[in-house]
């Protein structure tokens, strides 16, 4: 799992389609969704790519994406956002979410 922040954000995530969980350590949600999220990552190698931001350690990119509330996952693609989920989900739920937003 790649670990982005203020500085690598934009070079990581341009070109392709990123799917980023902002989140937080101090947030349940965020950890009962953690080993989700990177097991999708894992199966998703070669149609996208899977990243983190810590909102704590990073509130540029907090501030930039609007992200108020974690965990929020945002899909983006060639560097534009394309769409958010606010929210933990299950895996299921999460792969839809990602499927919906390949197309």
């Amino acid at each position: 799992m790649i670990y982005l922040n203020n500085t690598n954000f934009e070079n990581e995530i341009k070109g392709k389609i990123a799917i980023v969980d902002f989140f937080a350590l101090w947030c349940g949600p965020c950890k009962m969704m953690g080993p989700i999220f990177e097991e999708l990552g894992n199966e998703y190698i070669g149609k996208c790519e899977f990243f983190k931001v810590n909102i704590d350690e990073n509130d540029e990119l907090s501030a930039k994406y609007s992200v108020m509330s974690v965990p929020t996952i945002i899909i983006f693609k060639n560097g534009e956002k394309i769409a958010s989920h606010v929210g933990a989900l299950s895996k299921d739920n999460l792969k839809k979410f990602v499927d919906e937003n390949l197309k």
